[in-house]
């Protein structure tokens, strides 16, 4: 099924956009971005779909900060399986949507158990979306025809398929639930890169107990702010191995620093060994 879009790499074009998008009661969202070798999700491209229309941003010739306001509103944002998709918007606009409904998770509450995109096309609308390279390099210009066709399915049913949710979910008693969980959710999401919090993230660490919990949780928001300092991936910095290991060991000199599985080169020497073992002293 072909779907009519138009791509914007114009600034002043997106400026005119956020006022047909303010005036709308609600609005399909979808991103592709790249995160494999940074902590920060670089935004690739941001679709948005409306009942009069479609659209493609290209987030690296356009400042998307501008549409911050329109998160903030009372507009509903409708995304499936929205959660690093909120981090790219937290990243490149400074806002996340304060009205959220997640078809994924919604989808949970009529027997659903977390299903794809295409899945849940193929359930409610019959549709087959195309099946997208997952090698694709979104940051890459110019994006190919068969690429923006890709992206642009992801958005253009969205409102229809939220529609049909609500329709089922009313029927069964159940849209405050569902609604109610897309709010949590998206608390959750907005807290989720809390230094403090990274260990649960650690299946491993979530099994220790006593001072060696303590020092994974020490560790972990370490590896975390490190992470987020040099802009890689948190594994990067430190393997959950390395983690785990460390706050089960709990060096407290360079040379028993260096007897730890899951550390390497990197984490015997200089600044990073000193702030691995200010982590476990902490």
């Amino acid at each position: 099924m072909e779907t009519s879009y138009r791509l914007v790499e114009n600034q002043g074009e997106l400026d005119s956009l956020l006022t047909v998008l303010a005036s709308q009661d609600r609005l399909a969202f979808d991103t592709e971005f790249h995160r494999e070798k940074s902590y920060f999700p670089k935004a690739a491209l941001v679709q948005v779909a409306w009942p009069g229309g479609l659209v493609l941003l290209d987030p690296l010739v356009l400042d998307l900060r501008p549409m911050a306001p329109l998160f903030n509103s009372d507009v509903l944002v409708v995304m499936h399986a929205s959660g690093q998709d909120l981090e790219v918007f937290d990243r490149a606009c400074g806002a996340v949507p304060s009205n959220l409904f997640d078809t994924q998770l919604a989808a949970g509450f009529i027997g659903l158990s977390s299903p794809s995109l295409a899945a849940l096309h193929e359930h409610e609308l019959g549709i087959h979306l195309p099946k997208g390279d997952r090698l694709t390099d979104w940051l890459a210009r110019p994006l190919s025809a068969s690429q923006l066709d890709y992206a642009a399915s992801d958005v253009a049913h969205l409102l229809e398929i939220h529609a049909r949710l609500v329709d089922r979910l009313s029927a069964a008693g159940r849209l405050a639930w569902a609604e109610q969980e897309c709010r949590q959710m998206l608390e959750r999401e907005r807290g989720r890169r809390h230094p403090e919090d990274a260990w649960q993230r650690i299946k491993e660490a979530r099994q220790l107990r006593g001072r060696a919990r303590n020092v994974a949780r020490s560790v972990a928001a370490w590896r975390e702010r490190r992470a987020a300092e040099v802009d890689q991936p948190v594994r990067k910095v430190l393997p959950d191995l390395g983690v785990v290991a460390v706050s089960q060991q709990m060096p407290k000199s360079l040379e028993e620093l260096r007897k730890v599985r899951g550390l390497d080169g990197r984490h015997h020497k200089g600044k990073i060994a000193e702030e691995i073992l200010a982590a476990v002293a902490a």
